[in-house]
């Protein structure tokens, strides 16, 4: 018995989190294109936020409820090791986003979200991709060059790089990944 569990925990530590949810990316990333629209419609900074922030809240619920039918088709389990792990990566980069999204709103530097949260996003796929399918650290790499350039670019691009990350890398990788690993 201690042989088989063992074995069990080998083969769990060695395979990879696979319920990451391709069409709920596709999803994702058409929430984000609309998100870009309207912000690039807002009259000022804070609006631009504001809108930012619902469409977070929406593409995170859509990317939970995506994830969690997933893992119970595939995996059976929700909590699997596996998603803990995954989870155990991803979670910090987006906790040190949301923290850093109260610093710049209370200083008023507007234009230095849209680089930030590309790049805290990107962070939190890589690492807890090391966890996932090879596509989802690769994803994370390029949410990060994204925003990378965003803080080198003026303020008013912001829209563009949201919309290009958030929107564009979602739609591609999305398909990507519903196409190679089951929706």
């Amino acid at each position: 018995m201690d042989n088989l569990s063992f074995i069990r925990s080998a083969m769990e530590r060695a395979s990879a989190f696979t319920a990451v949810p391709g069409w709920g990316g596709v999803a994702m990333g058409v929430t984000a294109v609309l998100g870009s629209v309207a912000s690039a419609r807002a009259t000022t900074p804070r609006a631009w936020t504001v809108t930012w922030l619902g469409v977070a809240a929406i593409a995170s619920a859509i990317g939970a409820v995506t994830m969690v039918q997933k893992a119970r088709r595939e995996e059976g389990v929700v909590l699997s090791t596996k998603a803990r792990r995954f989870f155990l990566g991803y979670l910090p980069p987006i906790g040190v986003g949301m923290l850093l999204t109260l610093v710049l709103v209370r200083h008023e530097i507007y234009g230095a979200l849209a680089g930030t949260w590309l790049l805290l996003y990107g962070t939190g796929l890589v690492t807890g991709g090391v966890f996932s399918v090879r596509v989802v650290p690769i994803m994370g790499a390029c949410f990060m060059a994204l925003g990378a350039v965003a803080l080198f670019t003026p303020a008013s691009l912001a829209s563009v790089w949201m919309g290009l990350g958030f929107g564009g890398l979602h739609l591609v990788f999305g398909f990507l990944i519903a196409r190679r690993y089951g929706g």
